[in-house]
């Protein structure tokens, strides 16, 4: 498939995170931002390691892009910060690691690090896709919350002596690693709305799959494979699917595929395209219980979506159980209008509808 690396782009003018952002990941983030001393939390955290010394460490042993280092993945990566809009186009660090790998890092200045294996796996377009992944997660602030994840993994290698520290620590990881998972479907659609080719953006995740041998593959079995994964499987598949995901900081390479292919066939990405997104002037308008609303909805869509047994039967009991309480707030409900809540309906100045 031909590249296109010197073709115009689409610029998003004061494009807001919100464009692109999971609704689950957006809720997240909003509740967050919205905690009281959230700040000084973040700040208690920072404190254990200077950021200056995380950057140092990249300084040191990596090699930093620039026009002279890496040029065209510098033109790459001024493309994406002109693309999303950024004020200040961060700096890209290259690792020496075969383990493909790409990481935004930082809470004041954040910064990006990409691994040789990533750098010698994708081709010019996937590379532009890579890195307006990361670029949206720096617009977005996940780089502040993924540097946080990487404490909190340091501090419980710390406390793993303390029962009930451990227990603790697990309990906040296993949380932020949910969010971090959905804060990868986001970024996913920020390098594609970077590029501008789902046929590149599709090509490099099948490729953190499969490998750089790309005439062995082919995108449509890996959508079909996708499918499969998504709804296959006995109880005991369901179950093994759990286990597997709870611990993973990515979404397994299928699941984001076939997530962006549906963020895709929705006519999600084209809106944009076209110039129809929030701004970032709209940002401080955004309601805590409007997002946790948005996040809510895509967890039902996903449930009602998937045919997995263990999903189909969880849904089962929770559509019951919401029945029950439906029923029984109804059957309170007659009770108190029907004489049970006099004395509240005198208090309340009129009689109850």
């Amino acid at each position: 498939m031909a590249n296109s690396p010197d073709r115009v782009r689409v610029r998003l003018s004061e494009i807001s995170p919100r464009a692109y952002e999971h609704p689950a990941d957006r809720g997240a983030l909003v509740a967050l931002r919205s905690l009281t001393g959230f700040d000084t939390l973040v700040k208690s955290l920072f404190g254990r390691i200077n950021e200056r010394t995380l950057r140092l460490m990249f300084l040191s042993s990596a090699v930093r892009v620039s026009p002279t280092q890496f040029p065209e993945l510098h033109d790459y990566l001024r493309d994406a910060a002109y693309v999303l809009d950024l004020d200040e186009v961060p700096e890209l660090y290259v690792k020496m690691d075969p383990q493909p790998n790409a990481m935004a890092i930082g809470r004041k200045k954040p910064f990006i690090v990409m691994t040789t294996g990533l750098f010698d796996l994708f081709d010019a377009e996937e590379k532009r896709f890579v890195i307006g992944h990361e670029v949206g997660h720096v617009l977005s602030g996940h780089s502040l919350y993924r540097t946080l994840l990487l404490l909190l993994v340091w501090l419980s290698t710390k406390i793993m002596w303390i029962p009930l520290g451990a227990i603790a620590i697990q309990a906040i990881l296993s949380g932020l690693r949910e969010w971090q998972r959905k804060s990868e479907l986001s970024s996913d659609r920020a390098g594609l709305l970077t590029c501008q080719n789902p046929d590149a953006a599709k090509r490099a995740l099948m490729k953190l799959a499969g490998g750089s041998n790309l005439s062995q593959m082919n995108p449509d079995a890996f959508m079909e494979q996708a499918r499969e994964y998504e709804g296959g499987g006995d109880a005991v598949d369901s179950v093994l699917k759990l286990m597997t995901t709870l611990p993973a900081s990515h979404p397994f390479a299928v699941v984001r595929v076939a997530e962006l292919h549906r963020w895709v066939e929705k006519g999600d990405y084209q809106r944009i395209i076209d110039g129809d997104y929030p701004r970032r002037s709209s940002d401080r308008d955004t309601k805590v219980t409007e997002e946790a609303g948005h996040a809510a909805r895509s967890y039902r869509e996903e449930w009602n979506r998937t045919s997995d047994p263990l999903v189909t039967t969880l849904r089962g009991v929770a559509d019951g159980a919401g029945r029950a309480g439906g029923r029984l707030f109804d059957s309170v409900a007659d009770r108190w209008r029907n004489g049970g809540g006099q004395n509240g309906s005198t208090q309340g100045g009129g009689e109850s509808n």
